[in-house]
């Protein structure tokens, strides 16, 4: 947790953020936006009570106040006016919405059942504004194979393994980046740390062990010191690499492959590791779920919903597709 985070919350929210990080093992990202929602949260609830001075801008209103006696307070139409001030007063879309909700709940869940410092839970029948569910973009498999023969110059050793591995194992940023050279495995897997600090094991396949295998005869080991020793991939610093130089290098042979400007990013080709095993390696869906690492079965199914659109798509472009009847 950032210590700025720590200085500027409430102890009620301090404990509930330290508790999500080290008992539900949250990571610091979403540690940070349960901060930033509540802080929102609160400052409108400070608002509306009229707990602070009307000439107050509201990005300065200090939660530091906030205690279990305002948040007792707190009725589910407190949280539905907040959920439309974030809407319409800060522009917040259906996405963001949906994840204040969600923040909104768990906290006061926390509240009432974890520690119980509230008897009633305003927010157990907080519905959240549905979110239209996107077909996440990926590479073709054309173009797959384009932005692996971009890849030069005096890393590509190193860059081409870390391309194959995205695009083969459909790990996340973080998950390539935290890499470790411990973590390859004699019995050719590899050992993934996902979101929550959950591990799990995916297996190689040859061009991802052929990648590594050419890396690591290059891979630099003088001037590499500390932890950073037995990283996997290094940075021309001679130091781990970072999520930023990844997104970098990315962008590079995307642009070098001639796949700029159209949305592409590290997390596309997760995407896109995904979508070619299901479309093309006919993997079962549960099988592809613990490959992702998804939690549930159900952010794994939107990868069922392209072939489901290839379809229709193949169906529309019959030449009759558009031939109707003629009215007699």
């Amino acid at each position: 947790m950032k210590h700025e985070i720590i200085l500027s919350s409430p102890p009620i929210l301090r404990d509930f953020l330290t508790y999500s990080e080290t008992i539900r093992g949250k990571s610091a990202k979403s540690v940070e936006e349960y901060y930033l929602d509540l802080q929102t949260f609160f400052r409108y609830l400070l608002s509306i009570r009229g707990l602070v001075s009307k000439d107050t801008e509201f990005e300065k209103i200090s939660i530091a106040d906030v205690d279990a006696e305002l948040l007792s307070s707190v009725t589910i139409s407190d949280l539905y006016s907040f959920i439309v001030f974030c809407k319409n007063e800060r522009g917040n879309n259906t996405a963001t919405r949906a994840r204040k909700t969600s923040t909104l709940r768990i906290f006061f869940k926390y509240l009432t059942s974890q520690i119980h410092l509230l008897e009633v839970n305003p927010a157990e029948l907080l519905e959240a504004p549905k979110v239209k569910a996107a077909l996440p973009r990926h590479l073709t498999l054309e173009e797959s194979l384009e932005l692996l023969s971009s890849v030069d110059g005096p890393n590509k050793e190193r860059d081409y393994c870390i391309l194959t591995l995205f695009l083969n194992c459909g790990m996340r940023l973080s998950e390539l980046c935290g890499l470790n050279l411990s973590d390859i495995r004699p019995d050719g897997t590899l050992r993934l740390l996902g979101k929550g600090n959950k591990e799990r094991i995916v297996y190689l396949n040859d061009a991802c062990t052929s990648a590594i295998s050419a890396y690591l005869a290059v891979r630099p080991n003088e001037g590499v010191k500390g932890d950073d020793k037995n990283a996997l991939f290094i940075s021309r610093n001679k130091k781990r690499i970072s999520n930023k130089t990844v997104q970098h290098l990315v962008q590079v042979y995307l642009d070098k492959a001639g796949l700029s400007g159209l949305g592409f990013s590290t997390h596309k080709l997760r995407h896109t590791a995904a979508t070619l095993m299901y479309q093309h390696g006919n993997v079962d869906i549960r099988v592809l779920k613990d490959i992702l690492g998804h939690a549930n079965l159900g952010t794994t199914q939107i990868y069922t919903h392209i072939s489901d659109k290839q379809i229709k798509q193949a169906i529309d472009s019959n030449p009759l597709s558009s031939v109707k009847a003629n009215k007699k």
